[in-house]
């Protein structure tokens, strides 16, 4: 069963209230609070706000003499919670409790409303005893502002020859943090903690590079495997912790990148690739709860099909357990795809694909329960014009094989009815491929050289995926696939996987399209480009898709900073709305610019349109990596 946990409600707080109750740093207080619970004679639960059953989800109460449950809104009364039925807070004095457990942070007010209805002697507690140190917190009156939980996960991986690069940036001071930090937990792969620090993060926009390697040696410690909890201090505009995530082998032979997690955990992930014949395909699980992930809780499944093979085994707090898929699926085959169960114990699993001595790393999508197919996008394409559009580079064919995989990403998503289109740099049409209407079990990947045979050598463009209503008309926005790149000499590769957004268009649909900050439609943009060390070139492409015509062509600036956030050199570029561009730093600007901005990131800035950027690194022994870029 998944864990009753609420991951997000405008309402209560939901996502603040689950990252609190989770948090690594309140662990040992939320130990002795549920110790100074079943040491009580007898306790009364106050659950005003709701937030009992979440609590419960992830503390243990079972030892608790509980002697009954109160509630403060008459509505909730008769509700059944943890096994007891509410009762209103007015009962309370005649319960006998030795101890009252105010179900809340903040508690102070809550515990002054009710002091003339304690029972003779009763003492109070609260969530409050298991709040974090004032020195984490950036809104100490309210305890659940969700920027006082900026908080992430990240795979953490310094291993023989492979290390881990985590880069982000100080995008919080933009929106006038004066002085934020990075207070960092990193576990290993029993989950207990290898190390506990603190970074000050540099000026407003610079990045901040957390190097696997460097922490191995700064606290002197051996090969690990794990995970690296991140809390932001300070943060102010954004509560969701960005990055990218670069494996690096430094014998040479393996580069890969991926990028922040959701921050929240979900009941189902999809769009884990099996392997082909020649490779093995490893999932990570990393429990992000400090309570064990129980045996057959963790499940998996190919898509559409109704068998499913749990794990049989239990993982520890913050633990990561590595899972071959063909011990579990030993059938599964790409291009078929797998669905993880995973009862809302994992922000984000990571999966890896070694095919012979090279191996890249990426990650599922959430798969949302909360999604209907509707008809309505399709009664609305008068206005919405294409509506949502899920785009991809098609990389220069000469060197790069590119294929797209439709992946289902919702649970009541049993059709799609989809289409492909193929465009060149200035945006003009050289391919298209009707799927049809797929349905869930459905697992067909398309060769993009079938479209895009026209692109020659250094040619390159981009394809979209999009409803095609002549197949269908149930949608619902959550439109998304798998993309792999494969160098045709060396055999490495790469993929990325997204979800559909509308782009380009002043006609909104609910949350579309998207703005990072205010209400929709966004319709500019702010990249964040890390760059590569020594040896290695950054890569990027832009693409520029319109769900309705917009203006002919971009005004891009690309923005090259060094590493204090001093602009050092900058280029405007014009995409053609539909088009897009492919680049690398190197090719922009010279080779002492480049130097002299090492350290230092790309800002792609653009306030006449939205573009959709994918990122890399690329070598000249036919290693690369990339992945989707993303913004502030």
């Amino acid at each position: 069963m998944a864990l009753k946990i609420e991951t997000f409600s405008s309402l209560k707080g939901g996502n603040s209230f689950y990252k609190a109750v989770t948090h690594p740093e309140a662990a040992d207080k939320a130990a002795s609070l549920i110790d100074a619970l079943e040491r009580a004679e007898s306790v009364a639960l106050y659950d005003p706000l709701g937030f009992l059953d979440g609590f419960a989800a992830c503390h243990d109460l079972s030892s608790v003499a509980i002697t009954g449950l109160y509630v403060q809104a008459v509505t909730d009364i008769g509700k059944r919670r943890l096994g007891w039925t509410a009762q209103t807070i007015t009962g309370l004095p005649t319960s006998g409790a030795s101890l009252v457990f105010i179900v809340a942070f903040d508690a102070d007010r809550l515990a002054q409303q009710i002091a003339h209805l304690l029972p003779d002697g009763a003492s109070v507690i609260s969530l409050d005893a298991m709040r974090l140190d004032p020195s984490l917190l950036t809104n100490a009156r309210h305890y659940l502002d969700p920027l006082n939980f900026a908080t992430n996960f990240a795979f953490f991986r310094n291993e023989g020859s492979l290390k881990t690069c985590l880069t982000t940036a100080n995008y919080w001071s933009n929106y006038g943090s004066a002085d934020p930090a990075l207070s960092l937990t990193l576990f290993d792969a029993a989950g207990q903690i290898l190390a506990r620090w603190r970074e000050t993060m540099p000026a407003a926009g610079v990045p901040l590079s957390i190097d696997s390697a460097a922490i191995a040696e700064r606290f002197q410690l051996g090969d690990f495997v794990g995970q690296l909890f991140i809390h932001v201090i300070g943060a102010a505009g954004h509560d969701v912790v960005k990055y990218a995530l670069d494996t690096i082998d430094t014998a040479g032979l393996s580069l890969s990148c991926t990028h922040d997690a959701n921050a929240w955990p979900a009941d189902f992930y999809a769009g884990l690739p099996a392997p082909r014949d020649d490779e093995t395909v490893i999932l990570w699980v990393q429990n992000s709860l400090p309570i064990p992930i129980p045996a057959g809780e963790i499940r998996l499944n190919l898509m559409g099909d109704d068998h499913v093979v749990p794990l049989q085994q239990e993982i520890a707090p913050f633990a990561s357990v590595a899972l071959d898929i063909a011990q579990l699926l030993p059938a599964a085959r790409w291009p078929q795809q797998i669905e993880i169960t995973t009862g809302r114990y994992v922000v984000r699993p990571r999966y890896e694909v070694i095919r012979g001595t090279r191996r890249r790393i990426a990650h599922p999508n959430v798969e949302r329960i909360d999604l209907k197919p509707t008809s309505e996008l399709a009664e609305l394409a008068p206005w919405l014009g294409k509506g949502f559009i899920l785009p991809a580079p098609i990389l220069p064919l000469g060197r790069w094989q590119s294929i797209v995989l439709p992946t289902p990403m919702a649970t009541t998503q049993l059709v799609l009815p989809i289409a492909a289109t193929a465009y060149d740099s200035s945006g003009r049409t050289i391919g298209s491929h009707r799927f049809g209407r797929l349905a869930r079990r459905d697992s067909v990947a398309l060769d993009l050289d079938q479209l895009a045979g026209a692109l020659n050598g250094d040619a390159f463009g981009h394809v979209e995926l999009t409803y095609d209503w002549t197949a269908g008309t149930e949608a619902d926005g959550w439109l998304h696939a798998l993309f792999r790149y494969e160098d045709r000499l060396s055999g490495h590769a790469a993929e990325s996987s997204f979800g559909a957004h509308i782009f380009n268009t002043p006609v909104t649909w609910r949350d579309e399209p998207q703005s990072y900050t205010g209400r929709p439609p966004g319709l500019t943009t702010r990249l964040f480009l890390r760059l590569g060390g020594p040896e290695m070139d950054t890569l990027c492409h832009l693409i520029y898709p319109a769900s309705t015509p917009w203006h002919a062509h971009s005004a891009t600036d690309l923005i090259l900073n060094d590493s204090t956030g001093q602009e050092i050199a900058r280029t405007r570029v014009e995409i053609a709305c539909g088009g897009s561009f492919f680049w690398r730093v190197g090719s922009l600007f010279d080779r002492k610019t480049v130097e002299n901005a090492r350290g230092g990131s790309l800002i792609v800035r653009d306030s006449t349109c939205r573009l959709f950027g994918y990122h890399g690194l690329d070598t000249d022994d036919g290693r690369f990596s990339l992945d989707h870029m993303f913004g502030f």
